[in-house]
C-alpha cells in the first residue's frame, strides 16, 4: 500500500489519472473509496488524488489527542501534495474536508487553484457552537461505548443522511457499511479534537475577504445546519459561486454524484478559462434600486 508521511503520520493515498491535479478530501464519516464516482469521472481529465485522513485505516490512528487538532488536517493536505510533488492543485472537500480545505486556501493560497467548499460549516454558528461542542462530544463518547457498527447506523440515519437512503438504497448501504469498518479511536478521537474544537468560519471573516481565490461552495437545501454559514461565505469571499441543490443533504456527492460532477467540471472549466470572476462591487446590496445615469 501507498503512504506518505504527515509529520510522523503515514496516510494512504491513491493516485488516478494524469494532468492537473485534483486533491478529494473526504468527510468525517467517508473515506477514500466515497469519492469513487468523482474519480471515475474526473480521472479521465486530472490526477486524482485521494486519501485516507489521519484516524482511518489503513492511514495510522494516533492515540494522542494533540495529534488530531484542526492544523494537522491542513498541514496533511500540504504534505500530500509535497510529497507527490504537486506546486498547486485544485481542492475538494467535503464537510471536514471542506474545513480543512479552506484552512489550506487561507494559508497557502499560492497553491491552491480553486476550492470546492462542500457541505462545509457545521458548528460555525455562534448560537450553536456549545449545542455542537456537546452533541459530538456525546456523539463520541456513544461510538467508544457501543462501537462502530452501531454508531454508523445511527448516524446514517441522521437528519441530513435519510436522503441518500431514500434516494439511492444500496448506495445508502454501502456508505454505512463503509462507516461501520472505520476505526472506533479514530472517529472518537476526530470528533473530540478536530469536530469539537475547531474554529468556527466566522473568526476569520476578515481573512476570508482577502483570500483571492475562486471557490464554489456547494450545499443541499436540506443541509440545515450549513445553510447559513455558506451564505455568510458567499457574502465575504470575493471569488464564491453558491450552487444549492433542491431536496438534498449532506453526502451530495454520494446523493447526486451527476450534478455533483457537473458542476464541479463547470467550476473547473471557469477557472482554466479565465471566466470565474471576482463579485463586481457593483453588486452590492446596500446600492438603491435605482442608481444615476453617470454611476460606475
Amino acid at each position: 500500500m501507498p503512504y506518505i508521511d504527515s509529520n510522523g503520520v503515514n496516510l494512504y493515498y491513491e493516485d488516478t489519472g494524469s494532468g492537473q491535479a485534483i486533491i478529494w478530501v473526504h468527510e468525517f464519516a467517508a473515506d477514500y473509496r466515497t469519492w469513487e464516482a468523482q474519480i471515475r469521472r474526473f480521472s479521465r481529465d486530472y490526477r486524482c488524488i485521494t486519501y485516507n485522513a489521519r484516524g482511518y485505516p489503513p492511514s495510522d490512528v494516533p492515540e494522542n489527542k494533540d495529534a488530531y487538532a484542526y492544523e494537522h488536517y491542513r498541514e496533511d493536505l500540504r504534505n500530500v501534495m509535497c510529497a507527490l510533488g504537486i506546486e498547486r492543485a485544485h481542492i475538494v472537500g467535503l464537510s471536514m474536508g471542506a474545513y480543512a480545505g479552506i484552512q489550506f486556501a487561507m494559508k497557502y493560497p499560492a497553491r491552491t487553484l480553486s476550492l470546492v467548499f462542500s457541505s462545509g460549516g457545521s458548528g460555525s454558528q455562534q448560537k450553536d457552537r456549545e449545542k455542537f461542542r456537546c452533541e459530538t462530544d456525546e456523539g463520541a463518547d456513544r461510538l467508544l461505548q457501543e462501537g462502530m457498527e452501531s454508531g454508523a447506523r445511527g448516524l446514517a440515519m441522521g437528519a441530513t443522511r435519510v436522503q441518500l437512503l431514500n434516494k439511492d438504497p444500496r448506495g445508502w448501504e454501502e456508505f454505512r457499511r463503509c462507516l461501520s469498518e472505520h476505526s472506533t479511536l479514530g472517529s472518537a478521537l476526530t470528533l473530540k479534537n478536530y469536530q469539537a474544537l475547531r474554529p468556527s468560519l466566522y473568526d476569520y471573516e476578515e481573512q476570508l475577504k482577502e483570500l483571492d481565490v475562486p471557490i464554489l461552495l456547494a450545499v443541499g437545501d436540506e443541509d440545515d445546519a450549513v445553510i447559513e454559514v455558506n451564505l455568510f461565505l458567499k457574502r465575504t469571499l470575493p471569488q464564491a459561486g453558491l450552487w444549492i441543490h433542491p431536496q438534498t443533504g449532506h453526502a451530495m456527492n454520494l446523493e447526486e454524484p451527476d450534478q455533483y460532477n457537473s458542476r464541479i467540471a463547470e467550476f473547473l472549466s471557469a477557472v482554466e478559462r479565465g471566466t470565474w470572476r471576482r463579485r463586481d462591487p457593483r453588486a452590492n446590496p446596500d446600492r438603491p434600486i435605482f442608481v444615476g445615469e453617470h454611476a460606475n
